[in-house]
This record gives structure tokens, sequence and C-alpha cells, in this order.
């Protein structure tokens, strides 16, 4: 049970670090902004869309990608949706550190 408790306080400290709180609370805003979440949902969508196709080897479709950076440099114009990608990209680093440092330690039985 000592794992379970370890990763519990882990999970604890994750919501209590500053990328957590800082990203969360931007978060919040632009979700409570219906065209900032409207216009960041858009983004996320075509943005899924265009990894998807790169992932599954699907041919690049210049269009969408030429849409997906116009709209990206549009986005980041805001101060407050830029902060969020940021603090999204933070937040993400952290997160992917921490599976890092996991799948470190038990790499011998994978």
């Amino acid at each position: 049970m000592q794992v379970y408790d370890t990763a519990n306080r882990l999970a604890q400290e994750i919501k209590e670090s500053e990328e957590y709180k800082a990203y969360k609370k931007l978060k919040d805003e632009i979700h409570n902004d219906n065209t900032k979440k409207q216009k960041v949902e858009e983004f996320e969508k075509l943005r899924y869309e265009v990894q998807l196709m790169a992932y599954t080897g699907e041919e690049r479709n210049e269009e969408k990608a030429k849409k997906l950076e116009e709209m990206y440099a549009t986005l980041v114009a805001d101060h407050d949706i830029k902060e969020y990608f940021d603090l999204e990209v933070k937040f993400n680093i952290m997160i992917a550190d921490v599976n890092k440092i996991i799948a470190e330690s038990i790499k011998d039985v994978l």
C-alpha cells in the first residue's frame, strides 16, 4: 500500500504546484469567457486533427496546416490565451518529467 500512498501524495503535490495552480486558474478564466473558450476549442480540435493525420501517416494537408498556423498566430495575439498556452506547455513538461522519472526507475522490467 505504500506505493499508493506515495502516488496519492504525488498527486496532491502536483495539485499544489505553481505550474498546476497557474495553469488551472487561467484555464478556468479562459473557459468562463465564451468567445475565448470557443476559439481555443476550435484551435485544439484542428490541432488534434493535424496531429492525428501525422500519426496515422496520412499525407500532410497543407490547407489545414496553414489554417492551424493562422489560428495560432491570431490566438497568441491575445495575452491571456498566449499565457494559457505557455502555462499548458510548462505543466505538460512537468508531467512528462514525472512520467520519465517513473519510467526510468522501472525500465528493467518493461
